[in-house]
């Protein structure tokens, strides 16, 4: 499955944006700041002294 957006048409747009996976891809215009499974995730949630909340689809 190949997920083909146009970013000019949309008014957000996430790190979402940089992944492989189709999954992820077509959350990469969601109005939230997603994070995929990793280490920058994890060090941002240890910072902040939040927990993880996991999407799997």
């Amino acid at each position: 499955m190949t997920v083909k957006t146009n970013p000019a048409t949309h008014a957000h747009t996430n790190r979402l944006a940089r992944e492989k996976s189709p999954y992820l891809l077509q959350h990469q215009h969601n109005p939230v700041d997603w994070y995929a499974w990793n280490e920058e995730a994890f060090e941002k949630a240890r910072r902040e002294n939040k927990p993880i909340f996991l999407s799997i689809g």
